[in-house]
């Protein structure tokens, strides 16, 4: 569908393009509350001896605050507009990082921790939310790039955060980069569109992928079956790749690489250096690239290969990634199809259940995210219990290879009956698969 044909967007700011890059901006202003974080933790361990373990109990509860508290400010959205929950999301952030930089405390930082994951989760959900809403007709792509900014936006600040620590004290880089990260925020939140007014009746949205044409509100999706399909699907992935790509460092050092040089076009370092620093760019390359094939082949389509790709890849890093330079490539191809999970399920539950209330429906279903999250610990359970990593690896394959199968032979088949009743004249209201 090209802009002509598609009015969505046409009387804001910058038109529909102009919002989204809007949104990206965002996004990448609040990637350090959560990818910029490792910077940080030895420093203040330095200063004031808590321990990491402690230390890292404030990112724990940034992740579970940015996740869990994103659909109620999904519905603030929907209720108030885009504009104010961004504006203030990004005040939090701000707030957060200056209470990080006066922390003395344990209590202090995690009291932080929470403003700042509630701040960002606000921010994280609009801008998905504004993605999803103005284009109908391209929502993968719109809904990757927004997430690439979040997955790929600290790659841009690292090395200055890193100098700023070295030269002056990550007290001041909290400071300095809180109060200009929330600015930025603030200002640029002050530029968004009102999308309250869209709804799945405004436009022919896509001609490859099944999308309703009425819209649910939260409690109507949470009766519909195909919703908790999508819910178990995103912690499956979610989990599954978070076991394997979270503990890379130790992983690593068990297979007695992680110092080994390796040497890529050119470019050597070591080898668990080499594949962080991969995860960073690939973690946003992959939001956008499989958004713009699922616009094309499909959502559930797609979701089969990612996932099956990730499935393979894991299995292959455990059978192979104790040669150094396998090691850098496969964990490559790990983190690659891992991160589309960011655009692909947004972009899914739009389709399913519509655009008016798309913040709060994705922002529930984004929920999985801090679901798969509680999970991840399992993976040292595992290790424990059996003095290796092969039980990690397996239950992270087995979790996306289910996951990729559900998309073709269970999500596929639901969504097009689900869709398919939204649009049939109704004969008691509501759709066959929703809870009357």
């Amino acid at each position: 569908m090209n802009a002509q044909a598609n009015p969505i967007g046409r009387d804001m700011l910058g038109g529909r393009w102009g919002q989204l890059i809007f949104g990206i901006i965002c996004m990448t202003m609040i990637a350090n509350l959560q990818y910029g974080w490792t910077l940080f933790v030895t420093p203040m361990d330095q200063k004031y001896h808590w321990g990491r373990a402690a230390i890292q109990v404030a990112f724990t509860i940034f992740v579970l605050t940015e996740t869990w508290l994103v659909p109620v400010e999904g519905w603030l959205v929907d209720k108030f507009g885009p504009r104010p929950v961004v504006i203030v999301g990004g005040l939090l952030c701000g707030i957060a990082w200056v209470m990080n930089s006066m922390s003395d405390s344990l209590t202090m930082l995690y009291i932080a921790a929470a403003i700042g994951g509630t701040g960002a989760g606000g921010v994280y959900g609009t801008c998905v939310g504004n993605a999803v809403k103005l284009f109908p007709d391209r929502r993968g792509l719109a809904a990757g790039l927004t997430a690439a900014g979040f997955g790929a936006g600290s790659a841009l600040t690292i090395i200055p955060i890193s100098n700023m620590i070295k030269a002056g004290g990550y007290e001041q880089a909290f400071l300095y980069f809180g109060i200009g990260q929330g600015i930025v925020v603030f200002l640029v939140g002050m530029l968004l569109a009102d999308t309250r007014r869209i709804s799945a009746a405004m436009s022919a949205g896509s001609k490859t992928v099944a999308q309703s044409r009425r819209d649910y509100q939260w409690s109507e999706m949470v009766k519909a079956p195909v919703f908790w399909v999508m819910y178990l699907m995103f912690v499956l992935v979610g989990a599954g790749g978070l076991m394997a790509t979270a503990q890379l460092a130790p992983i690593a050092k068990d297979f007695k690489i992680a110092d080994i040089p390796v040497s890529i076009l050119g470019l050597t370092l070591p080898a668990l250096t080499f594949a962080l620093s991969i995860d960073r760019v690939l973690n946003g390359l992959t939001r956008p690239f499989f958004g713009w094939v699922s616009d094309n082949i499909g959502r559930e389509l797609t979701m089969l290969i990612a996932f099956g790709f990730e499935s393979v890849g894991i299995l292959a890093l455990y059978m192979y990634g104790s040669d150094p330079v396998l090691f850098v490539l496969l964990s490559g191809l790990v983190f690659f199809a891992w991160g589309e999970i960011y655009s692909l399920f947004p972009s899914t539950c739009t389709d399913t259940f519509g655009s008016r209330y798309a913040t709060t429906n994705a922002g529930l279903l984004y929920t999985a995210k801090g679901t798969a999250s509680l999970l991840v610990p399992l993976s040292s359970v595992l290790v424990s219990a059996t003095g290796n990593w092969h039980a990690v690896f397996a239950v992270a394959a087995v979790m996306n290879a289910a996951a990729a199968l559900m998309a073709w032979f269970v999500l596929r088949p639901m969504r097009r009956t689900f869709v398919g009743q939204a649009a049939a004249p109704a004969s008691g209201g509501v759709p066959a698969g929703v809870g009357r």
